[in-house]
């Protein structure tokens, strides 16, 4: 469940005036700019300003008004723009309300008496609730997991979450009642309440599964039946038609959430469990227990503070890996967008006196072909390592390296089997990289970066092929491509130390994340998600 608001603006800013701001997509429609934006972009436009830098708001973008088009600072790639004037916004008379949240009344102290609102506000009263029991241990009385399950009757003795007034779905089935005194109706098209939608999700800790034979199709009306004690729902929070196996009563909207609360109505089987826990690691291993990998000398490498690189000059490294056309085809430059039978995007943005907007090279091994001074432009963009990378097809010239922070890896064999692979020990790899300074190779120097969940370990099989991937990954390692900086997938969080696209896996003794054992295609897809980083079977050496 999350907040909504609604904002208010002067009527004399973009909004008021029902003016927007948009970009071209890929698919070539067109996407609205955050009204934050439309509103900056639009005082720029009135000040009859040029251009407009929204780096300042946060956005690695510069507005050309002139061309109308939007260019990327990073990749240099460009965008359409438009302005729109036909959205008219409504206007507000008098002051500007105090509460704008929903559930309707959460800051005004006057809770909304729909259904709706109550069952929200019921339900966030459950989830405090259900809270502070976890921290006791005592939310079914036992260490062990819950188990809930939805059974078909003809009764049903749960209280109505709905007003018999209430249209919950509208569709081609039958109608399917609630049942109780309520009476409410669920058809199959579309959710309807008297408020706003509310969205109750499940706590992490739970997982809801779908078992048994789907009963939409069958004719007539369903009725589910609830035969547990009230015992374990909480003052207040509407009765669901969900059975707690371990008998410790029926389950509120907390934990069936608004997906379990439809099933429920529809007649499906629906079963609430707790999800365990994967295994992340192996049982204690001493020290003496750790042996080297075989083939392989060392047990660690080491990444130091990196020293400024002596910048290669653009227009060397371009030249070496590209050769001259003399008449170009008749299709785009993929990097600046302009045909190349004329001058590169970049003419005027930057001069080389060995290289014209108007050459056109070709690439070694793929043969794509590109202006010179757009490879010059992307490469000055890039790591700046020696290295070309073919925007089009990925191909790597030269040797790739990344932007990986200091740190260290460390690899041995431990004592023990993964799933999947009893008869082979295993290689347990232990990265750790501590927290620290960006550089000017990361996205905002000088500012600090997170290193959450370290010392990371990971698993291979000892084997041959588990082998050879260790010796790739510690290729990688040494090329700085194991890691970068960037913002995390999982919690949203910036500045801080993620994987760069080359899988690990990181669960020991199970495989209930995606991220362990058994998984037979693992070691040929990290070889193909290495060879993509220019660490291929090729640069390994006897």
């Amino acid at each position: 469940m999350r907040p909504v608001q609604r904002n208010f603006y002067d009527p004399s800013s973009a909004p008021g005036k029902g003016i927007v701001w948009e970009w071209e997509n890929d698919c070539g429609s067109w996407t609205l700019y955050d009204m934050e934006l439309c509103v900056s972009i639009q005082n720029a436009y009135e000040k009859q300003h040029p251009w407009l830098d929204l780096s300042s708001l946060g956005f690695s973008y510069l507005v050309d008004f002139d061309g109308m088009s939007q260019t990327n600072r990073q990749s240099q790639r460009k965008r359409r723009i438009r302005r729109r004037m036909d959205l008219a916004y409504p206007l507000i008379a008098g002051s500007i309300p105090k509460s704008q949240s929903w559930p309707v009344g959460t800051n005004s102290g006057t809770p909304c008496t729909c259904q709706q609102c109550m069952l929200v506000h019921s339900t966030r009263a459950a989830s405090n609730a259900i809270l502070a029991l976890q921290q006791r241990r005592k939310l079914y009385g036992t260490e062990g997991g819950a188990t809930a399950v939805v059974r078909q009757s003809n009764t049903f003795a749960g209280t109505s979450l709905w007003s018999p007034t209430t249209t919950v779905a509208k569709g081609h089935h039958n109608n399917i009642s609630l049942g109780g005194g309520g009476g409410g109706k669920v058809d199959m098209n579309g959710v309807k309440f008297p408020c706003a939608p509310a969205i109750v999700t499940l706590p992490s800790n739970h997982a809801l599964t779908i078992n048994g034979q789907n009963n939409l199709n069958r004719p007539g009306t369903q009725r589910i039946a609830v035969t547990a004690s009230r015992g374990s729902v909480p003052p207040g929070v509407p009765a669901l038609p969900v059975k707690n196996l371990t008998g410790s009563g029926l389950v509120h909207p907390a934990l069936a959430g608004m997906t379990g609360i439809l099933m429920c109505a529809t007649g499906l089987p629906v079963c609430l469990t707790r999800a365990p826990k994967p295994i992340l690691h192996p049982p204690s291993v001493s020290k003496s227990d750790l042996k080297p990998v075989p083939g392989i000398n060392s047990i660690r490498r080491k990444t130091k503070k990196k020293h400024l690189r002596k910048g290669k000059n653009p227009e060397d490294v371009v030249r070496r890996y590209t050769e001259k056309i003399k008449t170009a085809p008749d299709e785009d430059c993929t990097i600046c967008m302009e045909r190349l039978a004329t001058a590169s995007g970049y003419e005027g943005v930057l001069s080389y006196k060995g290289i014209k907007p108007e050459l056109v090279g070709k690439l070694g091994k793929c043969g794509h072909m590109y202006h010179l001074l757009c490879l010059v432009a992307m490469y000055k963009n890039g790591n700046k390592d020696g290295s070309l990378q073919c925007p089009t097809c990925k191909a790597i010239y030269g040797e790739k390296t990344g932007t990986q922070p200091p740190g260290k890896m460390e690899y041995h064999v431990i004592p023990h089997s993964l799933p999947g692979c009893s008869d082979t020990k295993t290689i347990r790899i232990v990265y750790d990289i501590p927290a620290g300074i960006q550089t000017t190779e990361h996205p905002n120097p000088g500012k600090k970066y997170s290193a959450r969940g370290f010392p990371r370990h990971c698993y291979l099989p000892d084997n041959e092929k588990g082998r050879k991937v260790l010796k790739l990954l510690i290729m990688a390692w040494d090329r700085r491509l194991i890691f970068t900086i960037g913002t995390s997938s999982t919690t949203g969080e910036t500045d801080t130390v993620v994987w760069n696209e080359i899988h690990h896996k990181t669960e020991f003794g199970s495989n209930l994340t995606g991220h362990g054992y058994p998984d037979p295609n693992y070691l040929d897809n990290v070889m193909r998600e290495l060879a993509a980083q220019g660490v291929g079977e090729d640069n390994l050496k006897d």
